[in-house]
């Protein structure tokens, strides 16, 4: 941004007494100032037009239509800003991740990951002139790594994350979250022992929660439970995955038997749709070189782009799933067994769609779960090797659908007899 160049006295008179009006100034009226006064006074001016202009660009709720040239705009703002300014990293930060997230809505992913690693070098330093071990940024550069299958990076970013963030307790469930995440990139990188060890520091933080009687945290744990157990799974860890459902039917039978309705909703079914779309949740995978959802991230985090591909998909896929069934109902030999699988993926990505349009939630995904385990039952008595472990996996999705809108009781019911057949997993 240059300020050599001469202003009008006139527009700086004008700008002046913009902002001195008594009347409502809109965010356009502050840019349009802002803009002019930062030309002759930066270090007053330019912290104010950088916030001012990602205001714009996401006023009133909605995304302006040049929100991307106001962002990019911020950011030239905040880097003009003097280096020996105190505020000019924050301002900077705050810019970067604005315009980081209009650029992945663009599909700019490369830029976006570059200005995700220029908030982290802020963090750093930030981090380091306070003398605090807690780096910003790290979370937001995991999940970018994450979306570009850099597991090994990403995992490494959350092992130096996490360590941080638990000395600190469970800030009301908030600890969670990046546990999730770090044990699920740490599956994803190959890292199996690492990533069991996370789960496993994820089921004592939530289990100290749930110590207290609150049903909530028990309703997450729950979900952690079966998470834990099917990554065991994934990791041929058979018969530890059946002591941790043991313990998950425990817990459920515990709660089921309380007698009071749970409500269901909240934070604990945003956990639990995570959950069943973490590693191990049936062959969900994107084709080579392609990005994905971060793997145990809220979707309230995923790039814009990556949540607009992953939810638009669910269309072709339902296509796919009905043009598969007719197929499966010819030939079960070749269809039935990629029909259950791909059906998953649709009920994996469907539940993670309308869990956040929570009035239609229930009543868009029930028949996914009901189909699911209906399908796994076909496959069951067509092919006793493979289905019964299958029927078995479906059961649990289920019985987890309804603890998720508060039915226990056929939780419990569907929990039961998923356990009752051998080698129960997904």
């Amino acid at each position: 941004m240059d300020h050599s160049g001469k202003v009008d006295q006139d527009d700086i008179v004008r700008a002046r007494n913009v902002l001195l009006s008594s009347g409502r100034l809109y965010p356009r009226d502050k840019v349009d100032a802002y803009r002019v006064l930062a030309q002759v006074s930066p270090a007053a001016y330019l912290p104010l037009l950088a916030r001012a202009l990602q205001h714009l660009s996401y006023e009133g709720g909605r995304t302006h239509p040049a929100a991307l040239a106001l962002c990019e705009e911020a950011v030239a703002a905040a880097r003009a800003i003097d280096p020996a300014e105190p505020a000019r990293g924050d301002v900077l930060y705050e810019a970067l991740n604005t315009c980081q997230r209009e650029l992945y809505r663009a599909g700019r992913r490369a830029e976006g990951l570059a200005m995700r690693a220029e908030m982290l070098a802020i963090g750093r330093a930030e981090a380091e002139l306070a003398g605090e071990p807690l780096v910003a940024g790290l979370s937001t550069w995991a999940a970018g790594l994450s979306e570009e299958g850099r597991y090994a990076e990403a995992a490494d970013a959350m092992t130096e994350l996490v360590p941080v963030l638990l000395p600190d307790g469970s800030r009301s469930g908030a600890l969670a979250w990046p546990l999730l995440e770090w044990a699920a990139v740490l599956h994803e990188a190959g890292r199996s022992g690492e990533a069991r060890d996370a789960f496993e520091t994820l089921v004592g933080v939530q289990s100290a929660e749930a110590a207290g009687d609150d049903r909530d945290r028990m309703i997450s744990l729950l979900h952690t439970l079966i998470g834990y157990a099917r990554m065991l799974d994934a990791h041929g860890l058979d018969e530890r995955a059946g002591l941790v459902r043991e313990e998950a039917l425990a817990l459920l039978t515990e709660l089921a038997g309380r007698g009071a309705r749970y409500s269901g909703g909240g934070y604990e079914v945003s956990f639990w749709a995570v959950v069943l779309s973490m590693p191990g949740a049936g062959s969900d995978r994107p084709a080579p070189g392609e990005p994905r959802p971060p793997s145990g991230a809220d979707p309230m985090y995923w790039s814009p782009d990556i949540k607009e591909r992953y939810f638009d998909s669910r269309h072709a896929l339902r296509e796919e799933v009905d043009a598969l069934a007719a197929r499966a109902a010819e030939d079960p030999d070749r269809h039935l067994a990629e029909l259950v699988r791909l059906h998953r993926v649709l009920t994996v990505r469907s539940t993670v769609y309308w869990r956040y349009r929570t009035h239609l939630f229930a009543e868009q995904v029930r028949p996914l779960f009901d189909e699911g385990v209906e399908l796994a039952r076909r496959l069951s008595l067509h092919d006793p090797a493979a289905g019964t472990r299958t029927l078995a996996g479906s059961l649990i999705d289920r019985s987890a659908f309804h603890v998720a809108v508060g039915e226990l009781g056929p939780a419990l019911d569907d929990f039961r007899e998923a356990l009752g057949h051998p080698r129960a997993a997904n």
